[in-house]
């Protein structure tokens, strides 16, 4: 029997290949090509424009790292708005924290949204039908912009890489909206790609969220599925996030019920992943941690 293989497209000097076992769906979406399969290795597959976004296996990475680290870098966390992440895995991360009285998820995509509900169940779980979460299909964009002042605490995006559907997540006028509907210590974090491969990426976003915050950094996580070593998650707040120990990190993880139910996020790494190779630090702005 013959083989079916597919490889990613993200670069076109580089890349991945999964064996597939079945192909569960192929939708053209008014944004988007989406594609969801079963691997050899990895379990379900979700593909975006080519591009690996969850996969089963090591999702937890990746949700873990961008929900967890924010939320507990808060003081107190109550309202969050999501931008993104249609397959309902960071919704399901903020919903784990008790804190939180509200969590609104933007997707533009709605096709994300049903085909995630329909082949990937596990990585929301229930999140979809929590009566502190809000899920609206539209534009997150749109969404900020009409959104009061200081509405929101914390602001997480899980976007694509700033081409197509995701670019305009990665602009001037987003980040100043942003700033304008978070609180007086909110913070705002998004994926800022793989350094090695997409320097650019981390540097320029660091760039843009440091005219309208006073505090930018990155920490890094290890995402198997997402080639080329650390990824960077850039966070940007409006008081100093500096100074988080180990001890008050796992006092309120304590707190929360949520010590010792993770698989990748822990105080030792919440802290220890600010710590970032030189290759990395150097492209962030100087003095703004």
């Amino acid at each position: 029997m013959t083989e079916t293989w597919i490889e990613e497209t993200l670069y076109d000097n580089w890349g991945q290949r999964f064996r597939v076992v079945r192909e569960l769906a192929r939708v053209r979406s008014p944004f988007q090509d989406i594609v969801v399969f079963e691997s050899d290795s990895h379990g379900r597959v979700l593909l975006l424009d080519g591009v690996v976004q969850i996969t089963e296996r090591d999702e937890f990475v990746y949700q873990e790292m961008l929900t967890h680290v924010p939320l507990f870098s808060h003081p107190d966390p109550r309202r969050v708005l999501i931008i993104g992440a249609g397959d309902g895995g960071v919704l399901r991360r903020v919903l784990e924290h008790p804190g939180v009285e509200k969590a609104v998820m933007v997707e533009i995509d709605g096709a994300v949204i049903e085909l995630s509900k329909e082949h990937l169940p596990s990585i929301a779980q229930d999140a979809w039908t929590n009566p502190r979460a809000e899920v609206i299909v539209g534009d997150g964009i749109d969404y900020v912009a009409r959104a009061p002042d200081a509405a929101f605490d914390v602001i997480i995006v899980d976007s694509t890489d700033p081409i197509g559907v995701g670019e305009v997540l990665f602009t001037d006028s987003f980040y100043e909206q942003c700033a304008r509907v978070l609180s007086a210590q909110g913070l705002i974090v998004n994926q800022c790609g793989v350094p090695f491969m997409q320097a650019d990426e981390l540097y320029e976003t660091s760039l843009r969220r440091a005219k309208f915050f006073p505090h930018v950094s990155a920490y890094v996580a290890a995402v198997p599925t997402y080639v080329g070593g650390f990824m960077t998650l850039g966070i940007a707040s409006k008081v100093s996030l500096a100074g988080q120990d180990v001890q008050s990190v796992r006092t309120r993880a304590q707190a929360a019920g949520l010590e010792g139910k993770t698989q990748y996020w822990t105080p030792e790494i919440h802290v220890g992943s600010f710590n970032l190779p030189p290759y990395i630090a150097k492209h962030l702005p100087a003095g703004k941690a």
